[in-house]
């Protein structure tokens, strides 16, 4: 294919061939960084597949139970494991307040001596809950749980006494939500994390890397003796991006393939090819952000601090682990400037969905134009610093 080139060309060509082996060879070489690449495509998504659940699961709870009645242990014996379990009775109030305040429950329940009375004169009975939110996910699941098991107790409860009047509760109107859960149909949170933290460790990996390898020429000097050489900056920047994009593409085969598909059933529903070649044009977006990054940077150090700043807010405004919905209007005006805001569609999109080209197109040109503009930013850049 190369000799239908003109000579010039080919020489760039393989000038530009040359130069990617280097880099690879210097990434091989470089065992911290080489193990980090590694663990971040492989360890780390399997850490992340039985890192914490969003879920709730045998949360601790007290019991202030004053009225002792059947009703009532009826409602506390259904506060039990796979969601809660009740880790102690109390005589005290000061007791149960004691154990939420040391942390050692997650909530209290507290029965008054009406409880029973209330529901069987058919008027209205309360449960107090007081829950810890100092952690207010886990919180509100706690409070969304339990009024939901004190909702199906009271359900039943109607039901019974309906059906000792002689009423039959199944004529009576009722509203019944028929939810369909799509793509993910067993709500498998697995897929999620994993494919939440391959997308976390992907964009960190394209920035720090190509930033990493220029930093790296200039502390040893080599840089300089690169652009006395026969070559021109294009070629000193494509080399590093083209070498990290193999490196990213490698790790995404493994990461996706090996560990999320093979150990943990997260599908590939999308086209393969389409899914490797957004892949690699978002790598070469996060590759431009790595080369603006590594300019303002004289040493390793400086540019670690220089890419927390900016892969931080990158990720976390980007919807990844979060709904860029719940964000005020004009942060999500802001994210649409992120590559990776519109990575996220296209991964999961292909990933997850398996939906074609044709509803994929938006997402992929805004990536394609901002990660343009940014690789053309660095180039830039880095040819002003040697002039």
């Amino acid at each position: 294919m190369t000799s239908s080139l003109p000579g010039a060309a080919r020489v760039w060509l393989e000038q530009l061939r040359v130069l990617v082996v280097k880099e690879l060879k210097q990434l091989l070489k470089d065992r911290a960084l080489f193990a980090y690449t590694v663990f971040i495509f492989t360890l780390d998504i399997a850490l992340a597949a039985g890192a914490s659940s969003i879920e709730l699961r045998r949360a601790p709870l007290a019991v202030h139970d004053l009225g002792h009645a059947a009703v009532g242990r009826e409602l506390i014996g259904r506060f039990q494991p796979p969601y809660f379990r009740i880790e102690s009775h109390v005589s005290d109030a000061r007791d149960a307040a004691a154990q939420l305040d040391r942390g050692e429950v997650r909530a209290v329940l507290a029965l008054t001596t009406d409880f029973d009375r209330d529901l069987a004169s058919g008027r209205q009975a309360e449960v107090q809950l007081l829950v810890d939110t100092a952690q207010a996910i886990q919180g509100f699941l706690v409070a969304s749980y339990a009024e939901r098991i004190a909702a199906e107790l009271g359900d039943e409860w109607t039901r019974r006494s309906l059906e000792r009047q002689g009423i039959d509760p199944q004529r009576l109107p009722a509203i019944v939500a028929a939810p369909r859960y799509a793509y993910n149909p067993t709500l498998n949170e697995i897929w999620f994390n994993t494919v939440s933290e391959w997308l976390t460790m992907l964009t960190i990996a394209a920035v720090v890397l190509p930033a990493a390898a220029l930093v790296r020429e200039r502390e040893r000097g080599t840089v300089e003796q690169l652009l006395v050489a026969p070559l021109t900056s294009l070629q000193v920047v494509l080399s590093k991006v083209l070498a990290m994009v193999l490196v990213m593409l490698a790790g995404t085969a493994v990461a996706v393939f090996g560990v999320m598909h093979f150990a943990y059933g997260v599908p590939m529903r999308g086209d393969v090819g389409l899914f490797f070649a957004v892949t690699a044009l978002f790598t070469m977006s996060c590759a431009g952000v790595g080369i603006v990054a590594s300019g303002f940077a004289r040493n390793s150090g400086q540019m670690s601090l220089i890419v927390i700043l900016i892969v931080v807010p990158m990720i976390m405004l980007s919807g990844t682990w979060n709904m860029v919905e719940s964000m005020p209007g004009w942060l999500q005006a802001l994210t649409e400037l992120s590559p990776l805001r519109h990575f996220i569609v296209l991964a999961y999109g292909l990933l997850i969905r398996g939906a074609p080209i044709e509803t994929l197109a938006p997402a992929l040109l805004s990536m394609l134009a901002i990660g343009s503009a940014l690789l053309a930013v660095g180039v830039l850049q880095f040819r002003r610093q040697f002039r």
